[in-house]
């Protein structure tokens, strides 16, 4: 009882900081869980509003939900353990994931702008490419559509333009000067 009251009283709040850091993380959590359905609904509904397609709608609120639930554990777990680096190194992890994923679509668009920017490659051009012959009917930013000569649309990432071989038919030097833009 003595040693009680020389410590400042009974109850040593130290023990229960864990306890209350593992509720306030679960609380995190159950916030993250319960938030994630009204803001996939909140993004669904401004997709809507751009008339999407409903299939893109589907996977935009999985994605919403999944990366809300997801920052909601990292910071369950951050409150949880009682530490700051956990966070920090859910987002450092979160970032990568995200970067590989997102490669080869960044790599297709970086290749959209050069090809875009260097006019090689011009609407109307019969080229040849990796098996593939046909007259460019389109060029946008992370494809160019294709159109062989059987009359189907053939869907080339631009990446693939860029980093191989293509043979552009019937194309003389003047018609080359021509497409150059003035020095």
């Amino acid at each position: 009882m003595i040693a009680a009251a020389s410590s400042g009283g009974f109850i040593n709040f130290s023990d229960y900081s864990a306890a209350i850091f593992l509720i306030i993380g679960l609380c995190v959590f159950v916030l993250a869980v319960l938030a994630s359905r009204p803001l996939s609904r909140i993004a669904a509904n401004q997709l809507q509003t751009r008339y999407v397609r409903p299939e893109t709608i589907v996977v935009v609120r999985r994605v919403v939900t999944f990366i809300v639930i997801g920052i909601g554990l990292i910071a369950a777990l951050a409150f949880a353990l009682e530490s700051a680096n956990v966070a920090l190194f859910g987002l450092v992890l979160a970032t990568i994931v995200a970067a590989l994923g997102v490669q080869d679509l960044l790599r297709d668009y970086v290749s959209g702008y050069y090809l875009l920017f260097e006019r090689h490659l011009r609407v109307g051009d019969h080229i040849r490419f990796n098996g593939y012959s046909g007259t460019i009917s389109e060029v946008r930013l992370r494809v160019t559509l294709i159109r062989n000569d059987e009359g189907d649309v053939v869907i080339v990432p631009n990446s693939e333009l860029f980093n191989k071989p293509v043979t552009i038919n019937n194309t003389t030097p003047e018609d080359e000067a021509k497409k150059a833009p003035p020095a």
